[in-house]
């Protein structure tokens, strides 16, 4: 017969006295009466992991450890400062198209949490969302100090602890629990005392890492690695004279990567360095490694009418010759494009300023044809889009148990959030899976 422990000074109440307990004692073992939580990472994924975890757990002992001294900086930022909370998207088939890694695990566990769950948490707390034209969701008052707030005051309100300028640099997993090793300002890792550093689980939601190097403290532990590199990033084009159109916005347009399959749709931006918009930024997050592999020296190639074939662009060119025929070609622009655009692709393919469209003829009308469909620009380089950086890579998610966050090699260790290999397109997506992940880690089962 097992006997069960019920107090955390291993004395063992009979009924008839209190007896100490020794090694010899046979056949027991221990229920935490407090048990001891470490949440390592105090973004979006650790605060959410915390929360739940509290939240399931009320009488746990949890304690949030960030690195640097500030918290919740990537909600700060992002959106421009609004934060971009989640996506309107409820369908779980649609929504896990828009993440290029971890499309099909997170199908089970959107169904943990989905988006109509991140709402209601929000909403329940005081946080109203509203829904923008693109699908994005924001708070109500376009201000990300809302969505800290809200955070900050949850985990105060729950007695969560939390430790910043704290680097964990070692997890040590012991039968019963983890020590965790603590950077110092001569040598690390330090060894942890058994006060108050050991821990029963442990959730690591720490983000992800442009360096291989950054996710070794998690090799140690037997983890697989995907190697990490850029995903949502602008295409630099420096050599390229489009960029003196900066702030011109197209759409639609379709944009595709020379000698590869990599094809995407949507708004584009021109920039003073190159390219941006949800066109150009869902391209780099699908064709990350692709990309990479390239070292980001590649053509693109814009079709600025969107997906409309060559037959389709001659017979509009048709019907302009036919219905305004003596006008100049400057003055009808058969396909909406931004004015300074359409001035733009003229002058590019060296049709004279005071060309009609009754004498385009043959060749120029092919060339513009080809110019609205295969427009043609050398990428040289990329940009972190704004500050939100995000990578690609981190923990295989064949090392997780996608229902439970938990790794299948190490027992009561958790992930949460970009340290996984999950990764989605602009729009709300990224921040999803944090508050997914971290609400099923912090289950803690």
């Amino acid at each position: 017969m097992k006997i069960r422990v019920i107090e955390s000074d291993c004395i063992l109440k009979t009924g008839l006295s209190s007896i100490k307990l020794n090694d010899d004692l046979k056949n027991c073992y221990l229920v935490s009466k407090n048990m001891k939580v470490a949440v390592i990472g105090g973004g979006a994924a650790g605060f959410f992991s915390a929360i739940s975890a509290k939240t399931h757990n009320p009488d746990a002992q949890v304690t949030i450890y960030e690195r640097s001294d500030k918290l919740l900086s990537k909600v700060r930022i992002s959106g421009g400062g609004r934060c971009n909370v989640t996506h309107h998207c409820f369908k779980i088939h649609e929504l896990v198209k828009f993440y290029p890694r971890g499309e099909k695990p997170l199908k089970k566990a959107f169904g943990i949490f989905s988006p109509t769950d991140t709402i209601s948490w929000f909403n329940d707390r005081g946080v109203q969302l509203k829904t923008e034209a693109d699908g994005r969701m924001f708070p109500v008052t376009d201000s990300s100090q809302t969505i800290i707030d809200c955070l900050m005051k949850e985990v105060h309100d729950l007695g969560i602890g939390i430790k910043t300028k704290s680097v964990i640099k070692k997890i040590i997993p012991k039968e019963e629990g983890f020590l965790l090793g603590f950077k110092t300002s001569k040598t690390y890792p330090s060894v942890p005392s058994k006060e108050g550093k050991y821990f029963d689980k442990v959730v690591v939601a720490t983000g992800g890492s442009p360096r291989p190097e950054g996710f070794n403290w998690l090799r140690e532990l037997e983890h697989n690695i995907e190697e990490p590199v850029p995903s949502l990033f602008t295409f630099n084009m420096p050599d390229e004279s489009v960029t003196k159109l900066m702030g011109v916005v197209a759409e639609p347009v379709s944009v595709k990567i020379m000698g590869s399959k990599l094809k995407s749709e949507g708004p584009l931006l021109i920039t003073h360095w190159g390219m941006s918009g949800p066109a150009i930024l869902k391209l780099s997050s699908f064709g990350a490694r692709e990309l990479n592999e390239m070292n980001y020296e590649f053509k693109a190639l814009i079709n600025w009418t969107g997906e409309l074939s060559e037959q389709e662009i001659r017979e509009v060119f048709n019907g302009v010759v036919e219905a305004h025929g003596k006008k100049r070609i400057h003055n009808v622009n058969p396909f909406e494009l931004p004015g300074r655009l359409w001035e733009f692709l003229i002058e590019k393919v060296e049709v004279g300023g005071n060309m009609i469209w009754q004498n385009m003829g043959k060749k120029n009308i092919n060339r513009m044809v080809h110019i609205l469909m295969n427009d043609e620009y050398s990428v040289s380089g990329k940009t972190t889009f704004k500050e939100e950086f995000v990578t690609c890579g981190g923990i295989s998610l064949q090392d997780i148990d996608i229902k439970t966050m938990q790794s299948k090699h190490v027992p009561n260790l958790y992930f949460a959030g970009e340290v996984l290999d999950i990764d989605g397109v602009t729009g709300g997506f990224n921040f999803q899976a944090a508050w997914t992940t971290g609400f099923v880690a912090g289950k803690l089962r």
